[in-house]
């Protein structure tokens, strides 16, 4: 079958995870060719990548070709895109200052700080305009294309895209479902003295929010294995103590080891699974993250500031990794997913779309995580069952938060971005302390928020 000619504009083309992940799968598709331009503010990193597509294309295991070039408008990129992938942080990395360091000095402790709690709504407010003017270069360049988000705040940067222009096909794509899968695979293995079976054969009902997903169903070749999941969460034993390992975790700087333990205990006490890593799940629910001391008691420890620092500061291997080892694919799946809306094989995943009734216990238009059948140019949500009534209320509570967030970036309002801050789980601070933090926070970030009217002092 000859290949579908494409081409991609990649917006953070300098990114040295996701883009040259997806490079990498394309290298090996069979279904794809043509074009893809990368875009990024840094642009000596998207130059960087052009070499390290270089080398992956010229690998013995690539199936295709792809030109790949580094573009210096975004425009540019943008003319002609049948489909738009971004991946970019909302600013340096050291804004991650007022994300979790300010926060902790107030005793409010945040293992990632993306999505939920005061880092999550910080960094949400320097993100949405950025997504809102995106979505209007968009819909003015390639009205046409499918846009495919990696960034986080997932859930409000894609909704920012929808908002900015209603016609965009633009949804949002997470992993932390693929790492549930897998625990589930291995769990599915020993309980039929089975080898581990891959994770999509892991189905899986899911509902809620991005990193605040739940499974309430799943099976493996019909055998029905929720009972065999809630078994285990009934089991006291499962649920000792994790601190001893959690703090020599820490002291090996393995700062993204998850036991599991919140996601089971949520289907403990809510009936349904959580389907992220332990340490997303905890900034949803105040009583795992209390402080650094129960959070190890749950296994959770929290990634530093300075190791955030230090990462973005390492060198990078670049192209000299890249042509001496053999291309394999990711287990991500934008490639496969380009290969679907192309015409090809169909794809089934997890996905996050404004909620069209998928979700039917939450709100309309909200951007919900469900999954979806992806065919040429479609994208179909799947109708998922409602959540128990408990998981329910927790997701509606933070997509309240969520969605005065939103207004608050849109129309630069502090008194709503305070107001979410206030409504958020993980803040049990007074009235005035929340302020003199927020305040503290929004000066930090004063030069990424422009047009906004900052309260005096700091």
């Amino acid at each position: 079958m000859k290949p579908t000619e494409i081409k991609i504009a990649y917006i953070g083309g300098g990114s040295r995870h996701w883009a040259r992940d997806l490079l990498a799968d394309l290298a090996l598709s069979t279904r794809l060719t043509g074009r893809v331009d990368l875009y990024d503010i840094d642009r000596t990193a998207a130059e960087k990548n052009v070499a390290v597509a270089a080398a992956m294309f010229n690998r013995p295991e690539a199936r295709t070709r792809f030109s790949v070039r580094a573009v210096r408008r975004l425009s540019e990129a943008l003319r002609g895109a049948d489909f738009v992938v971004v991946s970019i942080e909302p600013g340096p990395t050291t804004l991650r200052y007022a994300d979790l360091e300010i926060p902790a000095r107030h005793g409010i402790v945040q293992p990632v700080g993306d999505t939920t709690g005061p880092g999550g709504i910080a960094r949400a407010l320097r993100a949405i305009p950025i997504f809102s003017e995106l979505g209007r270069q968009i819909a003015e360049h390639c009205p046409r294309a499918w846009t495919i988000n990696y960034t986080n705040p997932m859930t409000l940067c894609t909704a920012a895209l929808h908002a900015a222009a209603p016609r965009i096909k633009a949804f949002g794509c997470c992993h932390e479902v693929f790492h549930t899968q897998q625990h589930i695979a291995g769990l599915a293995g020993q309980w039929f003295d089975a080898p581990r079976p891959p994770r999509r054969q892991i189905e899986i009902e899911l509902n809620g929010i991005n990193h605040f997903t739940w499974v309430s169903a799943a099976a493996w070749q019909g055998r029905d294995l929720m009972p065999h999941l809630r078994k285990l969460s009934a089991d006291p034993a499962f649920f000792r103590s994790r601190a001893h390992a959690a703090r020599a975790n820490k002291r090996a700087q393995r700062w993204f080891e998850s036991f599991g333990l919140i996601a089971f205990d949520l289907l403990h006490r809510f009936g349904a699974l959580g389907a992220a890593g332990d340490r997303h799940l905890c900034e949803f629910v105040p009583w795992y993250a209390l402080d650094e001391a129960e959070l190890h008691r749950w296994g959770v420890i929290l990634t530093p500031y300075s190791w955030r620092l230090g990462r973005v500061r390492q060198a990078d291997q670049g192209v000299a990794y890249y042509a001496g080892k053999p291309l394999a694919p990711t287990d991500e799946e934008g490639a496969a997913l380009i290969e679907a809306l192309a015409g090809n094989a169909p794809l089934d995943t997890n996905v996050n779309l404004p909620n069209r009734g998928q979700a039917p216990d939450l709100p309309l238009g909200h951007v919900v995580e469900t999954y979806a059948h992806f065919q040429r140019d479609r994208a179909s949500p799947r109708l998922a069952r409602p959540l128990p009534a408990g998981a329910s209320a927790l997701v509606r509570r933070v997509i309240d938060v969520q969605q005065l967030t939103l207004r608050a970036a849109l129309e630069r309002d502090v008194e709503l971005a305070f107001q979410a801050l206030l409504l958020d789980p993980l803040v049990h601070l007074s009235v005035d302390e929340s302020w003199t933090m927020f305040k503290a926070m929004l000066h930090y970030l004063k030069p990424h928020l422009p047009g906004w009217r900052l309260p005096p002092g700091k």
